[in-house]
């Protein structure tokens, strides 16, 4: 059953939260090695809350740049093969394919990223979407909703680590820099600070 509480909130929008790895900080030149995107559920009760992440380890594209300060920052090794690594287009499209879905089940008009420092993930994403010739892009090409400003807003914190803990979510030190767990942290974050919002403010999205 569609929630149109999800429609409403944001102006039509489908709020995603998208967060990926990369092999440096060139959209157009590294390579793309992890995305995953956490869809949402509105409960009438508990308010927002995360349903399900769509995640893929990504194959460095043909000619991709892999900057090793990047691949030592984030400790991937792009070509391990427990990895079991897809082609950028085929990780695109499940995540594209599910992001649609939930548009279409909400009734909502398209999906805006939601991302901490959203900028870098968006470029990636179009970049990524450009080379694999995909022509239905499911994201607004450039609003988003970032956790960094909405967190030194309602939390006092911009870091996503120290906003995490200030909304009361412990956060791994160990598992962090790896596309799912920054992606559902970012996703906590976001619902914790629009049901306050929302708890404060009612008649927002009514």
């Amino acid at each position: 059953m569609p929630d149109y509480r999800i429609r409403e909130r944001f102006r039509g929008f489908l709020p995603v939260i998208i967060d990926v790895e990369t092999a440096g900080f060139n959209a157009d030149t590294d390579a793309l090695l992890e995305i995953a995107a956490v869809l949402l559920a509105f409960d009438g009760s508990a308010g927002w809350r995360r349903d399900r992440t769509v995640a893929h380890h990504v194959k460095p594209f043909a000619g991709a740049n892999l900057d090793p300060r990047a691949l030592e920052f984030n400790k991937i090794d792009p070509y391990h093969p427990f990895r079991l690594a897809v082609d950028e287009a085929e990780a695109l499209e499940s995540v594209f394919d599910a992001v649609r879905t939930d548009i279409k089940r909400h009734n909502c008009t398209r999906a805006v990223l939601v991302g901490h420092n959203p900028a870098f993930d968006l470029a990636f994403v179009k970049a990524a979407s450009e080379r694999a010739r995909i022509k239905q892009f499911p994201f607004h090409q450039f609003s988003t909703f970032d956790t960094a400003a909405l967190a030194g807003v309602a939390l006092g914190q911009t870091v996503l680590a120290r906003a995490v803990r200030a909304a009361g979510f412990a956060w791994d030190a160990e598992a962090a820099h790896s596309a799912i767990y920054d992606a559902e942290r970012t996703a906590d974050l976001f619902c914790d600070i629009v049901n306050r919002w929302d708890r404060a403010n009612p008649a927002i999205g009514t």
